[in-house]
């Protein structure tokens, strides 16, 4: 168990122990972002890379989104594939296309190039930022890490940008299995590495983002990622709460599960409370559609409402949306699903 949690009131911490909370505690993927006027004045013209990497400044726009909206939780601001970099992969953030590898991984020989990194010397900036967020951060509120899932950063890897098909990882994966494995051991070491350096820094939970792992299907998933996930969840078991978060994955639920998580992020596809009470798990996070961030504020509060409603106050529950806040969204509208789920919960 972190020490750092001991003894402390934190109506977040204590909705991932699936314990009876006064209100439900909401935050948001993506909380702090584009979308707001304090981000893209801290960023300024530094590029992507720099500004992920830059203890100092990632640390402000952490502390900035969380005291600006109010919510029950800060997420160390960082991206998912940084980490990848020192491994050998050469990352870049392109305008109007994001992030970029121009050296993706094609064959044996480019798997054999990589190398597991060692957290504290390759990605220190994440210990700093954690330390950084937690000298002004009320201990009341939670600061959750995070670390992109083997599959996840594999595919980036494989396909060297974002894509929609996944044509390239599933290729590589069914046409060299040896290199498959090879690619996410290496992948697997780096990042538990990488997340035990963020609990040594003082994060109270941890949260496991596969945004991509929708496009398997639940045998593949099972046969060429399961393994590795698992490593990953035991690795840091009875350190601090875990949350592991997908899309697309209604069919993969259940096996995601169980790899060893405590809690289970949900996107909006699937019924929360149908999928809480089939997994059996203590905690759930989720599940607002989060375009409708960019409806009316009417209609976006009834579907909060609805979700609400039909958790009935259930201990465990941690209001989210179902992916990240877009760019478009308006951050007075975000201001105020937070409100209203902390006054609604609580009547």
């Amino acid at each position: 168990m972190n020490q750092n949690n001991v003894a402390r009131e934190c109506v977040f911490l204590d909705a991932c122990r699936g314990k009876q909370t006064p209100y439900t505690p909401i935050w948001l993927n993506r909380q702090a972002g584009r979308y707001m006027l304090e981000y893209r004045q801290v960023k300024g013209d530094r590029k992507s890379i720099e500004f992920f990497t830059n203890p100092e400044l990632a640390a402000e726009i952490t502390l900035i989104a969380q005291r600006l909206l109010n919510v029950d939780a800060a997420i160390v601001f960082a991206d998912l594939l940084p980490i990848l970099q020192p491994m050998g992969l050469q990352l870049d953030y392109i305008p109007q296309m994001g992030p970029t590898f121009e050296n993706p991984i094609r064959n044996t020989k480019d798997v054999n190039k990589l190398r597991t990194i060692t957290a504290e010397e390759d990605t220190g900036y994440i210990a700093q930022t954690i330390q950084n967020v937690k000298q002004d951060l009320p201990t009341k509120i939670g600061l959750i890490g995070f670390a992109g899932a083997p599959f996840t950063l594999a595919a980036y890897a494989i396909e060297g940008r974002s894509t929609q098909h996944f044509n390239l990882v599933r290729t590589f994966m069914y046409s060299h299995p040896d290199s498959w494995m090879q690619l996410l051991d290496t992948i697997t070491e780096s990042v538990i590495s990488y997340v035990k350096l963020q609990i040594q820094a003082g994060i109270d939970v941890l949260q496991i983002f596969d945004s991509w792992i929708g496009c398997l299907a639940e045998t593949e998933y099972l046969q060429y990622v399961y393994p590795f996930t698992q490593r990953l969840f035991h690795s840091i078991a009875n350190n601090v709460p875990t949350i592991y978060f997908g899309t697309s994955n209604a069919h993969l639920l259940k096996a995601m599960y169980s790899t060893g998580p405590n809690i289970m992020a949900l996107d909006w596809r699937v019924n929360l409370v149908e999928t809480w009470n089939n997994l059996g798990c203590r905690a759930i996070q989720g599940n607002l559609d989060p375009m409708t961030l960019c409806a009316n504020t009417d209609l976006m509060l009834q579907h909060a409402r609805n979700i609400l409603d039909s958790v009935n106050h259930k201990p465990g529950h941690i209001f989210n949306l179902g992916h990240g806040i877009t760019p478009t969204t308006d951050v007075d509208q975000v201001k105020k699903l937070v409100d209203f789920v902390h006054e609604y919960s609580q009547r």
